[in-house]
C-alpha cells in the first residue's frame, strides 16, 4: 500500500474502445484519491487525445517510470510503449490489440511481483489479443504463452497458475457465478460435472467468507435445462450431476440450496433471498445480472491469490470517443478493489 492506501493499477484496455474515456471520467473526481493510489497502465499521449476530445481540461495525470514514484495524492499513469498512435476511436485496429496486451502484461508483472494491491482491467477486443488473429502477436509477436485466452478470467487463471477460478459478477443486490465461462455454447454440457460443480461452489463459498464478509452465505444454484430438467423430462444433468454437487455441499453444512429453474428465478426475484447464485454457462447468468445491475455491475475473478476486478462490459465502440459512456462501473469496479483488500488484510 501507499501511505496506508491501497495501490491500484488500471489497465487502459482497448485504446478505440470506452476505456480510456470510463479510466478519464472516473479519475477527474478526486475524492477517489481518499481510497486508493490509482496507476493507470497506458500511454500519456493516448489519454492526452482523450482529453482533448472529451474536453477534460482541468485533470492531468502524473507520469511515473515506476511504482515506487506514485503519488497518493495524485492520479498516476505509466507508459508501456514508446510507439506513436493516433486513436481512431470506434474502429478495431491490431495496434491497439497489441499495445491492449503490453499494458496487460506490464500490469501483471508488478500485480505478481507484489508490487500492487489490485489490479482493475479495462475493456479489450478479445480476438485481437490472440496471435493468430492479429499479426503483431497481441504485444510479444506471437512468442509469449500466455497470449493464447479468450478473455480476462482466463488469462489471470493461466499467469497464476490457479486450478480454476470463477468469474463474478458483483452488485449490490445482487451477486452471479458461473460455472462455465468463455467457451461455445455446445461444449456447455460436457464441461458441467460434478467434481467442477463442487470446485465453483467451493470458490463461491470461500470468497463470499474472505473478500466480502459474508459468514454464513446463501447460494442458490441454477439448473441447466428449461424447468431445471423437469424431473428428467428434459434433461439429465439436474438429477445425474447438479443436484448431487449440492447435496455433497450440504453435507459439508454449507446453505446451497437448488436446483433452481432459470426464468422463473429471476422472474418472481427469487435471487434477492440469497446472497449469491451460480449460474450454469455465460449468458444464463450474465443476461439476468446485466439487466439488473448493467450500469454499475463489476466483473471479479473469484479463486485467485491476487484481486482483478473490471467494468461488467465490453469495448463499446459503437459509443467510443463520444462523451457519452458512463463511468460508473468502472469506478465501481475500482471501489470494489479496494473494499476487497481491506477485507483480505483483516
Amino acid at each position: 500500500m501507499t501511505n496506508d492506501k491501497p495501490l491500484i493499477g488500471i489497465t487502459i484496455g482497448d485504446f478505440n474502445g470506452v476505456g480510456p474515456e470510463i479510466i478519464l471520467k472516473s479519475l477527474s473526481d478526486d475524492r477517489i484519491l481518499n481510497f486508493c493510489t490509482p496507476v493507470v497502465y497506458g500511454s500519456i499521449k493516448i489519454i492526452s487525445q482523450y482529453r482533448q476530445i472529451l474536453r477534460i481540461d482541468n485533470f492531468s495525470f502524473n507520469q511515473i517510470t515506476g511504482l515506487e514514484n506514485a503519488d497518493p495524492k495524485r492520479a498516476n499513469i505509466i507508459n508501456c510503449w514508446k510507439e506513436e498512435y493516433q486513436i481512431t476511436p470506434g474502429k478495431a485496429t491490431n495496434e491497439a490489440g497489441d499495445c491492449a496486451f503490453k499494458v496487460l502484461e506490464s500490469a501483471t508483472k508488478d500485480l505478481k511481483e507484489g508490487k500492487l494491491d489490485a489490479i482493475v482491467t479495462a475493456p479489450i477486443n478479445k480476438k485481437l489479443v490472440q496471435p493468430a488473429s492479429n499479426p503483431s502477436g497481441g504485444g510479444s509477436k506471437g512468442t509469449n504463452k500466455n497470449n493464447d485466452f479468450t478473455g480476462h478470467t482466463e488469462y489471470f487463471t493461466k499467469v497464476f497458475e490457479a486450478k480454476e477460478t470463477l468469474m463474478l459478477l458483483v452488485a449490490e443486490h445482487i451477486k452471479v457465478g458461473v460455472v462455465t465461462g468463455h467457451i461455445p455454447l455446445i461444449e456447455v454440457t460436457k464441461s458441467i460435472t460434478k467434481e467442477k460443480m463442487i470446485f465453483k461452489l467451493n470458490v463461491l463459498q470461500n470468497t463470499l467468507k474472505k473478500d466480502f464478509r459474508i459468514a454464513k452465505p446463501k447460494i442458490a444454484v441454477l439448473g441447466l435445462n428449461p424447468h431445471a430438467g423437469e424431473q428428467g423430462l428434459f434433461g439429465e444433468e439436474e438429477e445425474k450431476v447438479i443436484r448431487p454437487a449440492i447435496d455433497a455441499m450440504k453435507k459439508e453444512g454449507e446453505l446451497v440450496f437448488g436446483p433452481f429453474s432459470a426464468d422463473g428465478f429471476f422472474g418472481s426475484l427469487q435471487y434477492k433471498k440469497f446472497d449469491a447464485v451460480l449460474a450454469m454457462y455465460h449468458d444464463q447468468g450474465l443476461i439476468p445480472f446485466k439487466t439488473l445491475a448493467f450500469e454499475f455491475g463489476v466483473n471479479y475473478t473469484a479463486g485467485l491469490p491476487v484481486i482483478r476486478t473490471s467494468p461488467d462490459h465490453g469495448t463499446g465502440y459503437d459509443i467510443a470517443g463520444k462523451n457519452i459512456a458512463s463511468e460508473t462501473s468502472m469506478r465501481q469496479a475500482i471501489f470494489l478493489a479496494c473494499d476487497i483488500v481491506k477485507a483480505r488484510s483483516m
